[in-house]
């Protein structure tokens, strides 16, 4: 087994990238950039953190765009703040990155709970985006149903539920070097990713300081705001359709979402949908299968840039 990183190491690797970190929504954010071109803005899921898009960065600036990775609040590079974990914040920050990038307009490419927040900044800054890739999640709405009324997808999802109890996911997450960590990756993908020295990654990644915290807040959110205000008013933000182009990406062996949880997703795409399923990948096709997903985004992108 590999030994673990320093996990301070692992957030700013040399790469044919830049790192630097910009302000937005009052808070710091780590960014990785590469290219020049038409913005495409990424956001990772739980547990990762920006380098999940390292093979999609270096294919876009290839094909003339500018790809920006983010470290999203609670992760790797970026401020640990004590709240903001919901949807709709998460959808702030990156409206106010893709503005302090000094774009007009961005297409915004998410995984897991990362796409949740493209499905959501693309109901409320439709001005802003140009389109959005959802990665492993169905819309927000359909996700809660799925979890309500299929009990396979409840079993697959049970995990959120031992994250709920104060402390004691933190403390599992960091143990062991967070193995907890690759246990998540392995037990989603539906390939043999991620081999050891990328799952060494991950877990460094999850032992910065806070990092274990903040990224389960992001679940407890989605738990407790069920009967609350502010899971009201995320639910009512997202009801109707959005109007930028939609791709959904899904792999058919994912071990975190069912494919048939992405039922009905469709209807809430108000302009164009495009749905690709990937054999042979689960929960992280972008890592599973890199080229296979690079070409998919890269023809869908020229598409909707025209």
């Amino acid at each position: 087994m590999n030994a673990i990183p320093d996990p301070l190491s692992v957030i700013r690797p040399d790469g044919p990238w830049t790192h630097r970190d910009i302000t937005a929504n009052s808070c710091r954010f780590h960014i990785a950039e590469s290219g020049d071109g038409p913005l495409v803005v990424f956001l990772h899921g739980f547990p990762m953190f920006w380098w999940t898009w390292r093979h999609q960065m270096t294919a876009l600036a290839e094909a003339g765009y500018r790809a920006v990775s983010v470290d999203v609040r609670g992760y790797g590079g970026s401020d640990h703040t004590p709240h903001g974990y919901d949807p709709l914040t998460l959808a702030a920050d990156t409206a106010g990155i893709i503005r302090a990038l000094g774009a007009r307009e961005a297409v915004v490419v998410g995984q897991g709970w990362g796409a949740v927040v493209a499905w959501t900044i693309a109901a409320t800054e439709p001005s802003l985006i140009r389109g959005i890739g959802v990665v492993g999640m169905p819309h927000p709405a359909l996700l809660r149903n799925a979890f309500v009324g299929d009990a396979e997808q409840r079993k697959r999802a049970r995990y959120i539920w031992g994250l709920q109890s104060p402390f004691i996911p933190e403390r599992q997450l960091t143990a062991n070097d967070a193995a907890a960590v690759a246990d998540y990756l392995r037990r989603w993908s539906g390939s043999s990713w991620p081999d050891e020295q990328t799952a060494a990654v991950y877990r460094a990644a999850m032992l910065i300081p806070n990092t274990a915290h903040c990224s389960v807040e992001f679940h407890r959110w989605a738990v407790r705001s069920i009967p609350r205000r502010d899971g009201r008013q995320f639910q009512a933000a997202v009801a109707q359709p959005v109007s930028p182009p939609v791709l959904q990406i899904h792999g058919v062996n994912d071990g975190a979402i069912l494919p048939r949880s992405l039922i009905g997703s469709e209807s809430y795409a108000g302009g164009s949908y495009r749905r690709m399923d990937m054999a042979n990948v689960g929960h992280f096709p972008h890592e599973e299968d890199p080229a296979g997903f690079n070409n998919i985004l890269l023809e869908w992108l020229a598409y909707a840039d025209h």
